[in-house]
């Protein structure tokens, strides 16, 4: 092993490692960062595409609250040691100025991630961090369930306080490979299944010809029998089913019911106007301009693309006229606008997620220290354990918080 004992190791240079490295280092602790990559904060490089949603707005319980129960309880404390309004604090010293979109999601105005990461890589010098780039861990070293180092390639670091923060497995060309899992199966700790979450959602019967249409402030639905998720935004139609932010804030309660059968989709393409206003406004228009194409009156509701799509599911021709529009083809056709069935649900893709569900057991870290309740010297934090939350900047909020947590732990245990 080096000679000289590190003080607090941290492996993974994301969202979570960064703030652990940072916060440790500030309250007086020699920290090494290690990272497998190139560079820091990949995924926040590639959040919101590219655009980086650093976090979601509003008061702390109403950021817990998007988060399912006993994600909720673990992440309490964390969020309140860390909100919202101090990453952006943190990020504001340093010159960044970012604005709230009226759905509370907090972007860099000059919508570029690169901002936020060179932000926070220049908090880690100030602070003294040590960054090594291209230094991938493959394991951790451990004796009599106490932690004493990290085995890189080629060489050993010796450290007794080490905090994983190495991220799940979706997107793993970002350097994202489930190696934390491994780690932690190997000391004892329990893995709750890993599964797609905030993923996309690949069809049955795709349309490729759709390819790129979005829909936009739709509800998107998942039916198992009953509606088992909804969610109210943009979606993607792509080569193999649909993504954006709808088909991504279901997919997790999707792939949960897939097991258990079939799982379809249908869109609400107007969720604002309940099924009799919609169909009083097609009766309205049938009277008042009796030669108009129904057609051109759903054009007006959606992508032209969409068009043939939808007047083929209510079987309405596209040469329909309002002086022929019936009782029952105008049901049929509001029917279709409010609940448009875009078919069986063929896989959800755990690679393409934005984040997985599952990791390390939540019962099995302290949620006031994010430190390891089965090994001496292990910390915890960010996508390694089992959280996911919602699109929205949750996910980043989490990695923030329970980063901070973990460094001011680490950092304040007596060096073994």
């Amino acid at each position: 092993m080096e000679g000289t004992l590190t003080s607090v190791v941290v492996v993974g240079g994301g969202a979570a490692g960064i703030l652990a490295a940072w916060r440790a280092a500030s309250l007086g602790a020699r920290v090494t960062l290690l990272e497998k990559t190139p560079r820091l904060g990949t995924k926040i490089l590639i959040s919101g595409g590219g655009k980086c949603n650093i976090t979601h707005d509003g008061p702390v319980q109403e950021l817990l609250h998007a988060f399912r129960p006993n994600e909720a309880r673990f992440l309490k404390p964390a969020c309140y040691r860390f909100k919202n309004t101090d990453i952006l604090d943190l990020l504001e010293s340093q010159g960044l100025e970012v604005y709230t979109r009226p759905d509370g999601r907090v972007f860099p105005t000059s919508g570029n991630a690169k901002d936020v990461v060179r932000i926070l890589r220049k908090h880690l010098d100030e602070a003294g961090v040590e960054v090594r780039l291209e230094c991938p861990v493959q394991g951790l070293i451990a004796r009599d369930g106490r932690l004493e180092g990290v085995r890189t390639v080629g060489s050993e670091v010796a450290c007794s306080r080490i905090i994983v923060s190495v991220g799940g497995s979706s997107y793993p060309n970002s350097g994202t490979t489930g190696d934390g899992w491994r780690w932690a199966r190997d000391l004892g700790h329990t893995i709750v299944p890993v599964r797609a979450a905030l993923a996309p959602i690949y069809l049955r019967e795709p349309r490729p010809e759709w390819s790129g249409v979005a829909l936009r402030n739709c509800l998107l639905r998942a039916r198992h029998g009953k509606e088992i998720a909804r969610w109210q935004g943009d979606l993607l139609f792509t080569h193999h089913g649909v993504s954006g932010p709808c088909a991504l804030g279901i997919s997790r309660e999707v792939v949960e019911r897939m097991p258990h059968g079939e799982v379809s989709l249908e869109v609400d393409i107007i969720p604002d106007e309940p099924f009799e206003v919609v169909s009083r406004r097609l009766t309205d228009m049938a009277a008042s301009n009796p030669r108009r194409l129904v057609s051109s009156f759903i054009e007006e509701l959606l992508p032209g693309r969409l068009l043939d799509g939808v007047l083929a599911s209510a079987e309405v021709g596209r040469d329909l006229t309002g002086a022929r529009l019936d009782k029952k083809s105008r049901n049929r056709l509001v029917s279709t606008l409010k609940a448009w069935s875009l078919g069986d649900v063929r896989h959800v893709p755990l690679e393409k997620g934005e984040v997985v569900a599952g990791g390390v057991s939540l019962d099995e870290v302290d949620l006031h220290s994010m430190r390891s309740r089965l090994v001496e010297g292990l910390w915890l934090c960010g996508e390694v354990l089992d959280i996911a939350g919602p699109v929205g900047g949750y996910n980043l909020q989490a990695a923030f918080s329970t980063g901070y947590v973990a460094g001011e732990s680490a950092a304040a245990v007596p060096r073994g």
